[in-house]
C-alpha cells in the first residue's frame, strides 16, 4: 500500500508530493507525519537546495479529513480539553510551518481544490504557483473554524484578509495572484513544468546563498508578530469548533454527512461544496 506521500528529486529540486488524489488529498494525522518527515529530510540532504510540494489528482488539498475529525470533536464533545485540543491542532500547524522555518526555499504548485486546512498548509511555503484551474478560500470562517497559521494578513494586508475571511469567498487563482495571496498563475497545463522551472532557477544559486535571502525576508514576518498571530489562530480555530454553531455543525456532518453539512453551509453563498460536484 503506498503512503499518502511520495517524492522525487531532479536538479537539486526535491519534490513532495502528496499523493491521495482519490480524498482529494485531505488532512489526515498519517499525511502530517509523512509531510514533516519529508521536509526534515530534504532539508538536511546535501543535494536539495529547494522543495517543491506539489499534489497528484484534481486537487492539491480540499482541507482536513474532516470525516475523522468531526467523528473525533463528536466522540470527545462532552469533555472537551481546550488545551489538549491546542496541542493535537499544534502538531498539524507544526508540519506546515517546517515550509516556512526550513532552511532551504520552499514552492508549492497548485492544481484544483486548495481550501480550509489546505490553505494553511499552502500559504506556510516561501512561493505559490497556481493552475488557473485553483480555487482557494476558508470556507470553515463561516462555522468551524479559523485559519491556524494566520498567514493571509501577511500575504495580502489587512483590507483583503479581511474581506475574504470575513465572507469565506472562494478565491479564483487568478484573483488569488492579483491580490498577493499567491505568486503566480499559469495555464493548467502548464502548471508544473513551470513550477518545476521556477525551483530549478532558484536551485542555480549556491545552497548558502539561498538559506541566507530566505531567512533575511522571512525575518521581516517574524518581526511583525508570526509567532503570537498563529498561536492565536490556532487557539481559536479550537474555540470556534466548540461553539454552538460549530457543535451544531458536527451534529449535522454525523447526522447527514460532512459534505451534505458542507453544502448546506455554503448554499447561501453559492460557492464551494453547494455549486460544484465535489
Amino acid at each position: 500500500m503506498s503512503g499518502p506521500i511520495r517524492t522525487e528529486t531532479a536538479d537539486g529540486v526535491r519534490s513532495i508530493v502528496l499523493a491521495r488524489p482519490e480524498r482529494y488529498n485531505t488532512i489526515t494525522p498519517e499525511l502530517r507525519d509523512a509531510l514533516a518527515a519529508a521536509i526534515d529530510e530534504a532539508d538536511a540532504d546535501p543535494e536539495v537546495r529547494v522543495m517543491l510540494l506539489r499534489a497528484d489528482g484534481p486537487a492539491f488539498c480540499a482541507g482536513y479529513g474532516l470525516d475523522w475529525s468531526t467523528e473525533f470533536q463528536a466522540t470527545a464533545e462532552s469533555d472537551w480539553d481546550s488545551a489538549m485540543d491546542y496541542r493535537v491542532m499544534s502538531s498539524f500547524v507544526d508540519t506546515y510551518l517546517k515550509l516556512w522555518y526550513a532552511a532551504k526555499p520552499t514552492i508549492a504548485a497548485v492544481q484544483g481544490w486548495c481550501v480550509a486546512g489546505g490553505t494553511d498548509m499552502v500559504l506556510c511555503a516561501d512561493l505559490v504557483v497556481a493552475a488557473e484551474n485553483a480555487v482557494f478560500g476558508y470556507p470553515p470562517s463561516r462555522v468551524w473554524g479559523t485559519p491556524t497559521t494566520a498567514m493571509w494578513v501577511y500575504r495580502m494586508g489587512f483590507e483583503k484578509a479581511k474581506r475574504y475571511l470575513l465572507t469565506g469567498d472562494e478565491i479564483p487563482a487568478r484573483t488569488a495572484a492579483e491580490i498577493g495571496l499567491i505568486g503566480e498563475c499559469v495555464p493548467d497545463d502548464r502548471l508544473t513544468e513551470h513550477a518545476f522551472g521556477l525551483a530549478r532557477r532558484m536551485a542555480m544559486l549556491p545552497g548558502n546563498q539561498l538559506e541566507m535571502l530566505k531567512l533575511l525576508c522571512n525575518q521581516t514576518v517574524e518581526n511583525m508578530g508570526f509567532a503570537s498571530s498563529r498561536t492565536l489562530g490556532t487557539f481559536l480555530d479550537g474555540v470556534a469548533r466548540h461553539t454552538k454553531e460549530g457543535r451544531a455543525f458536527v451534529g449535522r456532518a454525523m447526522e447527514a454527512g460532512f459534505r451534505q453539512a458542507v453544502r448546506e453551509r455554503d448554499a447561501p453563498f453559492g460557492d464551494y461544496g453547494s455549486r460544484r460536484k465535489e
